[in-house]
């Protein structure tokens, strides 16, 4: 999409939308009720797709260490209810386009303008190729240790890593679980149900029962908007950020574990890391719009 005709006047009159929030994870709805409470009109577009869609019960979240997620999201909409400026709808975005100082968000075909948009859309992960992983992953099969590893304190887990970063991740675990079993993942055949919890099925016919296992998955941008836009990425696939989500866009914020400012070694998968994220947009947005209607009223 593109101006013509010096077109940019009339895009500006028919801003509906001080903001729009693409994405109803815990970044997203941060964003909404930040912005709700500073009564500017906001739009958040929730596709129903989120990286935490498999887990049963969410952690290390002050307050609600244990909930699950989805009541979580519940509560958190209920919340911003009570704010007539934030509308929510449960749709999936097409695209994102920025047509001079407009930034331009299709839905079904139907065009909305904004002065703002907080991209909030998170990371897809790909497990490694093992059958029966991914019937576990976000319960008995996790790569976090801060969400997932108290869950199996006391007890056998395995980490499915090689190199470094599996003996980190074994320096972290061993003060939680009784043992921690490293396992190449090219060994594992299939994974299957356990009295305890697991059964890594090995190359050698053997088998590993564990209550837990921890991989790597490879992760990438959930939805196409960073392409785009356009917006830099860092060496993580990440979409690059300041410590306010402000990307390389003129209007346009990143946040949650899609984004990653230079003051991180990589992506926080983190829920108070998200939620920190989406209220630091937010400010963001206000103040940019502070300053226009300061240099549009001089």
């Amino acid at each position: 999409m593109k101006s013509q005709d010096g077109c940019e006047r009339k895009w500006k009159e028919h801003i509906v939308y001080d903001a729009i929030i693409i994405g109803g994870g815990p970044a997203g709805l941060q964003a909404a009720l930040t912005l709700g409470r500073m009564h500017r009109r906001t739009l958040l577009l929730d596709s129903g797709a989120y990286r935490n869609g498999t887990v049963p019960h969410a952690h290390n979240l002050l307050t609600n260490d244990g909930r699950d997620p989805a009541e979580l999201r519940r509560l958190a909409r209920a919340e911003i209810a009570a704010y007539g400026t934030v509308e929510i709808q449960d749709a999936a975005v097409d695209e994102v386009a920025r047509i001079d100082s407009v930034l331009v968000v299709t839905v079904d075909e139907t065009e909305l303008r904004t002065s703002a948009v907080i991209l909030a859309t998170g990371l897809a992960d790909d497990l490694p190729p093992i059958p029966g992983l991914a019937d576990h992953w976000g319960d008995r099969v996790a790569n976090c240790p801060f969400c997932h590893g108290h869950e199996f304190a006391g007890q056998r887990v395995a980490v499915l890593l090689t190199g470094d970063h599996a003996a980190k991740l074994t320096g972290m675990l061993e003060p939680v679980a009784s043992e921690v079993l490293v396992i190449d993942p090219e060994r594992v055949r299939e994974v299957g149900d356990a009295a305890i919890g697991l059964r890594l099925h090995l190359d050698d016919g053997t088998t590993e029962d564990v209550a837990g296992a921890f991989v790597a998955p490879s992760s990438r941008q959930r939805a196409p908007f960073a392409d785009q836009l356009g917006l830099d990425r860092q060496e993580s696939g990440a979409v690059r950020v300041d410590p306010f989500g402000r990307t390389s866009v003129e209007g346009v914020y990143a946040v949650g574990d899609m984004a990653h400012p230079d003051h991180f070694p990589a992506p926080m998968a983190s829920l108070a890391a998200a939620i920190a994220a989406g209220q630091l947009a937010a400010v963001a947005v206000v103040q940019a719009d502070a300053q226009a209607r300061v240099t549009s009223a001089s």
